[in-house]
């Protein structure tokens, strides 16, 4: 009940510290693999419009108060909105077109929650990079936080839905100059399906299967496990692991 509150306080109430600035905010974008599909971490957003109450959803943000820097204040919002901690952020972008509050249910929603009048506000996004598993959900129940598949992902409140198309070119690009980063997302161990699968969903693209596994053997910093898939229907797929030295050794 203590961490609904906190949410209550983010959504419904006024702001418990003073604000440094009304039109300058965070939006934390964490996308997640769980092995089959890229997922988004959402929060419910509650209000009222024209006598209506209405719920959708939104990227976890907050703006900033006059004690934190954007970096506290992109952890701070993670953590209050979501639970999550120690989640490594990425500053990317930022937000500032006029039409970003062009939307009057955001507007009223937002000047509800901060007890103040809203006119324009500039985002600073971050993002992150995670495995979903079970320590990450951990504690998700009780906040108003869940993860949506990339592609089930409806209208989002203000830009949030540019703000994570943005989010996934950034990925695309820092994937081709670090390919390490993928591995972030990735199990310790993992299979080949596995790999294949993530790279077709950040990329957005099919990849053929045998050339994929002949690319897979020339990677000497993916390295094959003995062991293997239990319990499957089909014929048990090979482990594989990512070995970071190998790969700083490689990319000298």
């Amino acid at each position: 009940m203590q961490r609904l509150n906190k949410i209550n306080v983010m959504q419904n109430k006024e702001y418990p510290m003073p604000l440094a600035n009304n039109h300058i905010s965070v939006d934390c974008v964490v996308i997640g693999f769980d092995g089959e599909q890229l997922k988004v971490l959402l929060i419910k957003r509650m209000g009222e419009e024209q006598g209506e109450v209405f719920h959708d959803m939104k990227l976890p943000g907050s703006l900033i108060y006059m004690d934190e820097d954007l970096d506290e204040a992109a952890k701070r919002v993670l953590n209050e909105l979501t639970g999550l901690k120690n989640v490594n952020l990425v500053q990317f972008k930022t937000f500032g077109s006029k039409d970003r509050t062009k939307n009057p249910k955001d507007v009223h929603w937002l000047e509800r929650a901060m007890q103040s009048k809203v006119e324009r506000i500039v985002t600073v996004a971050y993002l992150s990079l995670v495995k979903i598993d079970r320590t990450l959900n951990r504690g998700l129940d009780n906040y108003q936080a869940c993860w949506i598949a990339l592609q089930d992902i409806k209208d989002l409140a203000f830009d949030h839905n540019q703000i994570i198309k943005e989010a996934m070119v950034y990925i695309r690009q820092y994937a081709d100059a670090n390919p390490s980063s993928l591995f972030d997302l990735l199990p310790r161990k993992f299979t080949a399906s596995q790999l294949r699968t993530l790279y077709e969903l950040v990329y957005g693209k099919q990849i053929d299967v045998r050339n994929f596994h002949k690319k897979l053997v020339l990677m000497e910093y993916i390295v094959p496990l003995e062991e293997r898939e239990q319990g499957v229907a089909h014929r048990a797929a090979r482990y594989y692991r990512f070995d970071k030295k190998i790969y700083n050794k490689v990319r000298r």
